[in-house]
């Protein structure tokens, strides 16, 4: 048995497909392939079924996973660091939505960038990313949804919390009180500013507090929190925005919650990263760091 096609089978493992396995290996699709039904044909048994999407590992695979990949991933480690490639020398991929890492992330890293550690950031939707980091061009991914997929953990980070919005301007013109009574039809008079067409931020809110579906036509669209902000902030409308992003603005007065409910909606955010690979010194420091400083994040 080659040592090579263990490492092969880690890596079909964590991305489910010899497509993105070759390619994040630097091999030919036939070479992962062959070097897979090598090992199949060493143990006697079948490791992969082949779908319309990739592979799904069998219950050999299972087994398999959790005796071989700490020790492929030591073994990896210790030949970089031998020859040279040293992984802490190595940017930390790190991916999430654009409004959390330019408000809470790039600050909360800001110790670890002054101390040498240096970060590849990208920006985009949840779904996209952890894609992207289940064929290992992410180290780490702030998701806000769950991740599901095969060879990918993840730890609850911080729980956003949304809130109703608008100017002090506005705020004056709709008593806290008149909103509890008359629920969504108080605030029909107030353009909605809105992140996406079908409204998700504002339906989720709409259900939870007042108990009913949104069906308002958005006066404004902008696919970014931070300008959904600046419109509610210049009294151009009202919208619901997670309160983290609108923590200096609030401190200043400029933005005002226009109810404050018993409970209000919450959405938890995760820190995802492929399994094993926080054997990596480096992205375990940041993942720590993360953690720790997502404690004071509001």
């Amino acid at each position: 048995m080659q040592l090579g096609w263990l490492r092969t089978f880690v890596v079909v493992y964590r991305t489910g497909s010899f497509t993105r396995a070759a390619r994040r290996l630097d091999l030919s699709q036939p070479a992962v392939t062959q070097q897979i039904r090598g090992l199949e044909q060493e143990l006697g048994r079948p490791l992969f079924e082949r779908h319309t999407q990739g592979v799904k590992p069998t219950a050999a695979a299972e087994q398999l996973i959790r005796s071989v990949q700490g020790p492929v991933d030591a073994l990896d480690d210790a030949v970089r660091r031998q020859f040279g490639l040293d992984r802490s020398q190595r940017p930390v991929y790190l991916g999430g939505p654009a409004e959390l890492i330019t408000a809470r992330v790039l600050p909360a890293i800001s110790d670890l960038i002054a101390d040498g550690v240096q970060f590849r950031i990208g920006l985009g939707l949840a779904d996209d990313l952890l894609s992207e980091l289940e064929a290992g061009l992410y180290d780490l991914v702030l998701s806000t949804v769950r991740p599901r997929l095969r060879g990918i953990e993840a730890t609850p980070l911080v729980d956003e919390v949304f809130a109703l919005m608008g100017s002090a301007q506005v705020a004056e013109q709709i008593p806290a009180e008149e909103i509890e009574l008359l629920g969504p039809e108080a605030l029909g008079r107030f353009p909605l500013i809105a992140y996406a067409e079908f409204l998700p931020i504002i339906r989720r809110y709409w259900r939870s507090v007042f108990d009913v579906r949104a069906s308002i036509c958005p006066a404004v669209v902008v696919p970014d929190l931070r300008g959904v902000l600046a419109a509610v902030r210049s009294s151009a409308g009202i919208s619901v925005l997670p309160t983290y992003l609108c923590a200096e603005e609030l401190a200043r007065g400029e933005v005002v919650p226009l109810l404050e409910p018993e409970i209000p909606p919450i959405n938890t955010f995760y820190l995802a990263n492929r399994i094993g690979a926080l054997g990596r010194e480096q992205i375990a420091m940041v993942h720590a760091h993360l953690r720790m400083k997502a404690q004071v994040w509001t």
